[in-house]
């Protein structure tokens, strides 16, 4: 595996792979990396010949008083993994080499990211979209892949792709969980055995609601009863709503639907969905 911090040894290392007529999947992430990463670089293996996982805290994702500077960094631990798992190359650039001095662009996809994680966390989403933009010109990936577990973050870049005409085949990969239910997240690190054994209480809570919902059971009371389970778990909950899978706009009978919660556990901010079939 060759990892790479310079964009000018990118391109020419990525040249080189394409001059042998080998197609290219990126895997975009921050590090910290769990089971849930190594599904998408699994994905990405089967759909490409090569493979190109990128490692970039991105900081214009997180707002003035979220976690940056606390958010987890194993780069050593990541690269080991990623070499066993057959990776090509690593892009892992410092922050100079993704935004260079008299950086002046923001990219901003409204609609699906307006309400949700978008309401909660102003101007995350710009930053997600810039970034992935970056990540994207700089790689060139015939195929990307990104977890369902950031539910909306996929929806943003779908979006995106197809208004700006990157021509990049978007997979979303199933959330992967832990035995327990919980979805994995490199923020679970910050969970001590206590909030680690409530936070169960959110995918439970969101199955509960979903198997109501799919059952014909009142959407509105059955989103009220997750949200007071979650309180009653020691949670702080942003929102739980469920939304149209595609548009995140107003669920649709006969549309699929997506059932979406975000809260907070002893500071610590997790996020999930489950699909639901909705009307």
């Amino acid at each position: 595996m060759q990892t790479i911090r310079l964009l000018s040894e990118l391109r020419a290392s990525l040249a080189a792979l394409r001059a042998q007529g080998d197609d290219i999947a990126l895997v975009p992430t921050m590090g910290a990396l769990h089971a849930g990463h190594m599904a998408l670089v699994a994905e990405a293996k089967l759909a490409a010949k090569r493979v190109v996982v990128s490692i970039f805290v991105n900081p214009k994702q997180f707002g003035a008083n979220e976690d940056l500077s606390r958010y987890p960094r194993k780069e050593l631990a990541d690269a080991r993994m990623l070499s066993d798992a057959g990776v090509d190359v690593l892009w892992m650039p410092p922050v100079e080499e993704v935004y260079p001095a008299g950086f002046a662009t923001n990219v901003s996809v409204s609609g699906v990211s307006e309400g949700l994680d978008g309401a909660a966390r102003p101007g995350h989403f710009d930053g997600v979209a810039t970034v992935v933009a970056k990540l994207f010109n700089q790689v060139r990936p015939d195929v990307a892949l990104f977890g369902e577990k950031d539910f909306q973050q996929l929806a943003v870049i779908r979006r995106m792709v197809a208004d700006l005409d990157f021509g990049i085949d978007i997979r979303g990969v199933p959330t992967q969980r832990d035995d327990d239910g919980l979805a994995l997240s490199s923020r679970n690190a910050y969970l001590v055995a206590e909030n680690r054994s409530s936070a169960v209480a959110l995918p439970r809570a969101l199955g509960v609601a979903a198997a109501t919902i799919e059952k014909g059971g009142d959407a509105v009371a059955a989103l009220s009863t997750a949200r007071d389970t979650l309180i009653a778990a020691g949670f702080e909950v942003d929102y739980v709503e469920l939304v149209d899978a595609e548009t995140l706009a107003e669920p649709v009978p006969g549309r699929p639907g997506r059932l979406l919660a975000a809260a907070r556990i002893a500071g610590t901010r997790l996020i999930d969905n489950v699909a639901v079939k909705y009307g």
